[in-house]
């Protein structure tokens, strides 16, 4: 997907967000934001809370309507939110597979390989409800990534993780990035700033002091 960028040319983009403002009532929360992510770049958004970050990634997934500028996402993404929005009434499998027919695809497989790796694979028969608050994360990443989407949003994703589970989402942050995934991760704070290929700051609306990590597939 071609996008233009802010001097005129063209870039090869997986997400590209021009203009984006939203207000809630008087406050501005975004003040026209422009983001363009590469296929296999990993980016970082960070901000101070409250700076809007969590605003822009609901509108870069269409979980939110900004009030001005447009999104453009070459093919379905994948959306971690911060909160989590699962089904407690249904175990982990059941769960993966209403979305497997939200997504429309053929096999779980996928999903049953992230179950593995994230180290939960003893609770997919438990009710979501009954799991701790770091599973139910590890569960939201898998059916954020099960359909395999090329561009993924993730807010706090490693929020709860133990360590061993950390490192692990690291690994697979790394694969994605060979694969060719699109990824954006929002935090208030980035303590892994060589893995990122560039950190973004969010401060008062807009983007701005974008630097290069010259992050390795670590």
């Amino acid at each position: 997907m071609l996008a233009v960028n802010g001097k005129g040319g063209y870039v090869m983009t997986a997400l590209a967000a021009r203009g984006i403002r939203k207000s809630f009532g008087r406050r501005q929360v975004l003040a026209g934001v422009d983001l363009d992510v590469a296929p296999g770049e990993l980016v970082a958004v960070v901000g101070e809370n409250g700076s809007g970050k969590t605003t822009l990634l609901r509108i870069l997934a269409g979980d939110l309507r900004p009030d001005a500028g447009s999104v453009a996402v070459g093919g379905r993404p994948g959306y971690c939110p911060q909160a989590v929005v699962l089904d407690e009434a249904l175990t982990v499998d059941q769960n993966i597979r209403y979305f497997q027919a939200a997504y429309g695809i053929g096999s779980t497989d996928r999903a049953g390989e992230l179950i593995e790796r994230l180290g939960y694979a003893d609770c997919r028969g438990q009710r979501v409800g009954t799991l701790s608050g770091g599973t139910k994360q590890k569960l939201s990443l898998t059916l954020a990534l099960m359909h395999d989407p090329p561009v993924l949003l993730l807010d706090e994703p490693y929020q709860g993780f133990d360590w061993e589970t950390y490192l692990a989402f690291w690994d697979l942050a790394a694969e994605l990035r060979e694969r060719g995934t699109a990824t954006v991760v929002i935090s208030h704070l980035v303590f892994e700033q060589g893995r990122f290929d560039r950190i973004c700051h969010l401060k008062n609306g807009r983007i701005g002091g974008e630097g290069s990590s010259h992050a390795t597939a670590a």
